[in-house]
């Protein structure tokens, strides 16, 4: 598989709460999208990036971090041929992502996916 680019998910209990400290402290100052329950901001100057997450809204767990690949199918495929657990199936997702989530061996949920749009 091969990593486009790593977006940490920082687990807050609210994010409206939350998004002045990254908004106006660190400069993060796009807010690139906001589902409710997901957010991220971007510094217009830099392309520093940052997910608040309060829960997934689809899978059972949280990733701790997302990887964004050209390649979901292929980087699924090698999860399940290398034996990793995967914690939510490949699946398009409403919002418009093709992803999956897989347990790495330290424990940490990693989301994988793609933007379909």
């Amino acid at each position: 598989m091969r990593a486009r680019r790593i977006m940490p998910n920082l687990r807050v209990a609210d994010i409206e709460a939350a998004k002045g400290f990254y908004t106006d402290f660190l400069g993060l100052t796009t807010e690139e999208f906001n589902m409710g329950w997901v957010a991220r901001y971007t510094s217009p100057e830099t392309g520093a990036r940052v997910q608040l997450l309060t829960r997934d809204a689809a899978a059972a767990e949280d990733a701790v971090i997302s990887i964004h690949t050209d390649d979901v199918e292929g980087a699924y495929e090698q999860a399940q041929r290398l034996g990793y657990e995967i914690v939510h199936p490949l699946t398009t997702e409403e919002w418009g992502v093709h992803r999956f989530l897989v347990r790495a061996p330290d424990g940490n949920v990693v989301n994988i996916v793609h933007h379909t749009d």
